[in-house]
């Protein structure tokens, strides 16, 4: 298809089998959990491999990897004429505005947002999105001129979602298809919007591991792409280069300086990064992109191992072929997977035909069942907000399903389970399109039951407050294998 990148032995191309290997082995065992990698070299995919049960075909939240996309919809925007980089903000938005703006409200530029340079001392709060947001980020002290004092800033990007589909009546991701998604062979991408529907601009965006690197491809190639300007090449050239400082530390990746929506790394990169280590890593010195998929709290790790690993296997030119080490490669690529859960203990307590109730609880489960089948499958059978729903953990392998994520919203997910103690069952269920892995334990207590959760990452404490019930009285569960 137009949009694929051509696929081509790492050596051909200049980069080291051997190197790869050790860059790819210091990522499995240093950093928990990569999902997926792709790395383009002088616009051939070289290496390209995902952790099971991650995979190519699963798009996958990126968080304020967003805000990258954002900031194409802008300039795009901007070349059309739709508003200026100079334009005050403020009148866009006059409905949201406080009684009295501020001196420093007022002089507040498109281009201050794009910088997270927007004056303000602390980020402005967002955390629901709710209907009142616009009106929060407006209300919110500037304390600094605009332009010059930098905070990281999710709420500015969405008002940029939201100045961009004002000007141009339409849909983010809709005014983004025709210019960018779909010449980029971007299919169907999800972004969430906002209760009072506006695109969440600065997070929300999912994509694929592979489309995240033909996005960098493009912007490697100045906003080109098969032969054509899809964005223009001086808003790329602006957006990805420093606008304003963000800190001193030469060897912090955060404080190199920050353009419109993408960082500035070491070494003379750029990047557009997500929390839990969803990377768009351009290194235009070496011509070559990286793309990387995780659910990790060690993002700067995942750069790190970039650094002192991958950059030594790429080579000024063409390296001789090396058929031994390409297969080696090949073959790690292909094993790769995090570990799932092994039994290491036979139960000690009795669960068949048992369903287990649970009193008004903030996950809004109801009942559960544990049902033994062949092969080593045990199926999570529970009732939330009044739904039914299975979950299979395999022994000691993935199996994939579908999970609740809000209501009437089923998400791919895919779990392994076991006794990990005569009295505790272990889960571990993978939200394929998302960053998160619950590890969950039942501890079984006699007719009750203790449910202990928690999470690889999260934006709040990863360890969710205990749910507890007990057993319905013996036969009353009889019924529960299809219907818990």
């Amino acid at each position: 298809m137009k949009y694929e990148l051509p696929r081509g032995d790492p050596e051909a191309y200049g980069v080291s089998s051997p190197g790869l290997l050790e860059f790819l082995k210091a990522l499995d065992t240093g950093i928990d959990s990569v999902h997926g990698i792709v790395l383009v070299r002088h616009g051939h995919v070289v290496t390209e491999g995902w952790w099971n049960p991650y995979d190519a075909d699963t798009p996958q939240q990126l968080w304020s990897l967003t805000k990258s996309f954002t900031s194409m919809a802008v300039g795009l925007a901007i070349s059309e004429g739709r508003f200026a980089l100079d334009d005050a903000i403020l009148p866009y938005f006059s409905g949201d505005a406080p009684p009295e703006p501020s001196a420093n409200l007022k002089a507040m530029r498109v281009r201050d947002l794009l910088a997270m340079s927007t004056g303000h001392e602390t980020e402005p709060p967002n955390a629901d999105w709710n209907k009142g947001w616009k009106k929060a980020f407006f209300a919110h002290p500037v304390a600094f001129k605009p332009g010059t004092h930098f905070v990281y800033n999710t709420a500015a990007t969405g008002i940029l979602a939201a100045l961009v589909e004002k000007t141009t009546a339409t849909p983010l991701s809709d005014y983004l298809e025709p210019r960018l998604f779909e010449p980029l062979g971007i299919k169907d991408p999800l972004w969430w919007k906002t209760e009072d529907g506006v695109t969440t601009g600065g997070f929300g965006l999912h994509l694929r591991t592979g489309e995240v690197a033909r996005f960098g491809q493009l912007l490697l190639r100045k906003g080109e792409w098969n032969g054509k300007q899809l964005v223009p090449r001086a808003w790329v050239e602006a957006a990805t280069s420093k606008q304003v400082s963000n800190g001193t530390d030469p060897g912090n990746d955060w404080n190199q300086g920050y353009g419109y929506q993408f960082w500035m790394c070491r070494n003379g990169f750029f990047r557009g990064d997500g929390a839990f280590g969803q990377f768009c890593i351009v290194m235009p010195q070496y011509d070559a992109v990286l793309a990387v998929t995780s659910g990790t709290g060690n993002m700067g790790g995942i750069m790190a191992v970039t650094w002192d690993k991958l950059l030594p296997a790429m080579k000024a030119s063409a390296l001789p072929p090396d058929k031994s080490a390409n297969q080696a490669l090949k073959k790690a690529l292909k094993g790769l997977s995090l570990a799932p859960i092994k039994p290491s203990a036979s139960p000690s307590v009795k669960t068949a035909g048992k369903t287990w109730k649970f009193p008004a609880n903030p996950r809004n489960l109801e009942k559960l069942v544990l049902e033994s089948g062949k092969h080593g499958v045990t199926t999570l059978a529970y009732v939330r907000d009044g739904k039914e729903w299975r979950i299979e953990c395999g022994s000691g392998k993935w199996i994939k399903g579908l999970a609740p994520w809000g209501e009437d919203w089923p998400e791919p997910v895919s779990a392994s389970g076991g006794w990990t103690a005569p009295d505790v069952f272990t889960a571990r269920i993978c939200h394929l399109d998302s960053t998160f892995i619950h590890t969950v334990r039942l501890v079984f207590r006699g007719d009750e039951i203790v449910i202990e959760n928690e999470l690889n990452v999260a934006f709040g404490p990863t360890r969710k407050p205990d749910l507890r019930g007990t057993a319905e009285p013996s036969g009353s569960g009889k019924s529960s294998r299809r219907h818990p």
